[in-house]
């Protein structure tokens, strides 16, 4: 079997992109919008390897296969091979192809991470959370531009600067919470800074954010002493769990309850609800998995586990919900904004690929390729609903039953 008879057998006729080997082989139209090239022998030893979506990732992320033109145009091909899973006999073409003597297993590029131990130790969670925001705070601003927030934004309109729709987000945020001037506010994975800033220069409050991230507690310090917010914000390197001076008035976590882990959650919700007054709130906004998706007790070899989020778990919201009201919370409203991730995803994609040269100088080829595919990928995710982004508020109710919640006003009518 030659390597073009392979592609047509595995992928079917009439590609949607054009592949290119390394033998000559070529299959596809000429004018495809997106060109796979196949560069090494290597390439095809990996898929024999991890016949699934981490030999071909392997394979990406090494250099043995490169994407040239738009990537979205690569990943039409998941309604083909939604699983992309060769089957025996395909694993077993391959290797006529490339020769049993060739057949020698290459290590995986050293952009995979492999966390060791328990999982959501402190010192697990610490290596997995280095693992992804530790890289470079160079490469995030290329990519995340200005406001250096990584987590979906808010488009009032399409047109909207993604600057404009990160300080959409913010501000839904803060009216969630209905914060006033003199309030005390807790951003729990605080990142670079973002939504304490915004609480206190928009909102008048006190706001401590806290992420153990190290090379984030330095850049959001340095903005915060910029942003001349030194009396009202404090950033600090510290885990969630192991803070000890509540009570907050209010709780905000932002693209961090990902990183909790399944068998945390009663832990989790535990600690905020003892950081909350009576009454006060708190804001989760997470990724969740589609209630179809089957959850697993822990991650499976993948592209998101061992390249993009070690131990990173969705929940399904309704269990979320489940999970904060057996907690002690109240929840209040929940919002899906799953179309807005999607698009802020593009607008990241946009953002890396604009600044391909200088995301490589910062953290090598091989890392500038797990982003581009991880963010191209989620973003066509959310698009096809098999992923959401949800807020969900959440308030601590007075042990006596008379809730004073209604007093205050709810967030929506808050806004007119």
């Amino acid at each position: 079997m030659t390597l073009e008879s392979f592609i047509t057998n595995w992928l079917g006729q009439d590609l949607p992109i054009r592949i290119e080997a390394f033998d000559g082989t070529e299959v596809g139209a000429r004018d495809a919008k997106t060109t796979v090239k196949v560069n090494s022998p290597d390439a095809l030893i990996r898929m024999a390897w991890a016949p699934g979506e981490l030999g071909i990732v392997r394979a990406y992320v090494a250099g043995d296969i490169s994407i040239e033109g738009d990537i979205y145009g690569l990943l039409e091909l998941r309604s083909r091979i939604p699983e992309v899973k060769l089957t025996l006999g395909q694993i077993a073409e391959l290797v006529r192809i490339v020769g049993v003597r060739n057949l020698r297993r290459i290590p995986p590029p050293p952009e995979e991470h492999r966390p060791s131990g328990r999982p959501h130790t402190r010192r697990r969670d610490a290596a997995s959370i280095s693992h992804h925001y530790d890289i470079s705070n160079e490469f995030y601003r290329l990519i995340l531009g200005p406001s250096f927030t990584y987590s979906c934004a808010v488009f009032a309109d399409p047109s909207d600067t993604l600057e404009e729709a990160q300080e959409n987000k913010y501000e839904l945020i803060s009216r969630k919470l209905d914060l006033k001037p003199g309030m005390r506010l807790l951003d729990v994975g605080s990142g670079w800074g973002g939504m304490v800033m915004h609480a206190a220069q928009h909102h008048g409050v006190k706001a401590v954010g806290v992420t153990i991230s190290q090379p984030q507690v330095e850049l959001a310090r340095h903005r915060v002493a910029a942003a001349e917010l030194t009396d009202r914000v404090e950033i600090r390197f510290q885990d969630y769990r192991d803070i000890d001076d509540g009570p907050f008035d209010a709780i905000s976590s932002i693209g961090m309850f990902e990183h909790v882990g399944m068998q945390k959650l009663e832990q989790y919700f535990a600690k905020v609800t003892d950081l909350l007054v009576p009454g006060g709130r708190l804001l989760n906004h997470a990724v969740s998995r589609s209630s179809s998706a089957r959850p697993s007790p822990l991650p499976k070899p993948s592209f998101s586990s061992r390249y993009v989020f070690p131990d990173g778990q969705l929940h399904e919201v309704g269990s979320v919900i489940t999970a904060l009201q057996d907690g002690g919370l109240e929840v209040r409203h929940m919002e899906n904004l799953r179309e807005h991730y999607a698009l802020t995803l593009r607008r990241w994609v946009s953002n890396l690929e604009a600044n391909w040269d200088a995301a490589v100088a910062e953290v090598g080829e091989g890392r500038a390729r797990v982003w581009r595919l991880y963010m191209a990928a989620s973003a066509v995710l959310f698009s096809d609903r098999q992923a959401h982004v949800d807020q969900v508020l959440a308030v601590k109710t007075f042990e006596s039953g008379n809730s004073q919640f209604a007093l205050r006003p709810h967030w929506e009518r808050a806004q007119r």
